[in-house]
């Protein structure tokens, strides 16, 4: 059997099940949490958007703190289960709570806890697939997290259709779980360890911005400065619709048009990464980049047709697919081994405030200006991002 037929090993596979199932389980409370919260616990929108908010900021945080962990081997895997199971555990545990301020401390701790496995995760499927095969590898992870995210909700409807909306948060542990068991078993592919003397838990920033990672980082940094939270998009979405259709038919179009955005991902991740691995990552990532770039302009100046709108979906799915894929990759390929997981705890950190400041900025263009400008904010970071990019070069591996 030739390398070609062997990316896809035991290992690759139970992380891309672990990505999944995770996914399916706490989408599951995270699409449930406003009926939750307002609904049940009587509490107000704000609090909603209070508890998001702290709980982004701590998994950026944690996101940080696991680079450092996930450097030296052992730390790793028992990051990466420990990290997947008390996210299973505390996500479900809000289906048992009673007041907003215990689902504030639960959601909190989950994130915490997710953002904390994030580099772990990443750092193991480096050691799990051959080095030329990193792009499969990590648009396989990829496809797989696009594809819980869209079963998540589908489950969710399901079981509050069945059950009720504490039931369904609570029978979300299960996915959770099986995910902290696909984790072992990847674990179970990595190659031994051997014996090493354990470092100190440090994040070493200053080696992985040193030479071509840096770099390309640079660029990846004012992507992300415009890679702003899809739910913008459904928003965007909504709001055109609702001129040509009711408020009730928006919303529901607007959703389909999300579903249209991770199918689109899906799809593009693997083919993305092969791509990645034949020629380079840093080609993959143009792509994307420019996909994005399309899907901004197009929000900005887009009037109210549906199928226009399904087209720009699309485009910024296909963009977040292929982006995310080659960020991974290229971080795995260009990070010496002994800093893979500093590496990746810092391309997660610069994902998850990086969304935050798109997110937080374009809201407020959209609330003192217009969405037109918002969106034109947005497509300015991705064609600066491509300016950088395109004066970069991928070189060989030094990760291998």
């Amino acid at each position: 059997m030739t390398q070609e037929e062997r990316w896809l090993t035991p290992g690759v596979g139970a992380i891309g099940a672990a990505s999944l199932l995770a996914d399916l389980g706490h989408e599951i409370p995270t699409s449930l949490l406003p009926s939750l919260l307002t609904s049940t616990l009587g509490a107000p929108a704000a609090a909603l958007g209070l508890i998001e908010g702290i709980a982004d900021g701590l998994a950026g945080g944690a996101r940080l703190a696991g680079g450092a962990l996930a450097d030296d081997p052992q730390r790793r895997r028992a990051t990466a289960v420990g990290g997947y199971t008390a996210t299973a555990v505390l996500s479900a545990g809000v289906g048992l709570a009673t007041s907003v301020w215990q689902v504030g401390v639960l959601r909190a701790g989950a994130w915490f806890a997710r953002g904390l496995r994030v580099p772990s995760r990443n750092a193991l499927l480096a050691d799990v697939v051959p080095a030329s095969a990193y792009g499969r590898a990590y648009g396989f992870e990829r496809a797989m997290d696009s594809l819980g995210a869209i079963g998540g909700p589908l489950l969710a409807l399901a079981l509050v259709a069945a059950f009720s909306v504490r039931t369904a948060i609570l029978l979300s542990v299960i996915p959770g779980l099986l995910a902290a068991g696909a984790i072992v078993l990847a674990i179970r592919s990595v190659p031994r360890l051997e014996r090493h003397e354990r470092q100190p838990i440090r994040l070493r920033v200053r080696p992985v911005l040193h030479g071509d990672l840096g770099r390309l980082l640079a660029g990846v940094s004012l992507f992300e400065f415009g890679n702003v939270a899809a739910t913008l998009l459904i928003l965007r979405a909504t709001e055109l619709l609702d001129g040509d259709h009711s408020h009730t038919d928006a919303v529901q179009l607007a959703l389909l048009l999300y579903v249209a955005y991770n199918a689109a991902a899906t799809l593009a991740s693997v083919p993305g990464g092969r791509l990645g691995d034949r020629r380079s990552t840093t080609l993959v990532l143009l792509l994307g980049v420019a996909a994005f770039a399309v899907a901004y302009t197009g929000f900005a100046l887009v009037g109210t047709q549906l199928a226009l709108l399904a087209i720009l979906f699309i485009a910024a799915g296909i963009g977040i697919g292929l982006v995310e894929t080659a960020e991974h990759a290229a971080v795995a390929s260009l990070a010496p081994a002994t800093l893979r997981g500093s590496a990746f705890g810092l391309l997660a950190a610069l994902q998850s405030f990086g969304n935050f400041a798109a997110s937080a900025v374009a809201g407020l263009l959209w609330t003192i200006a217009s969405p037109r400008v918002a969106f034109a904010y947005l497509a300015f970071w991705m064609l600066a991002s491509l300016a950088l990019l395109l004066r970069f070069r991928h070189p060989k591996s030094v990760g291998s």
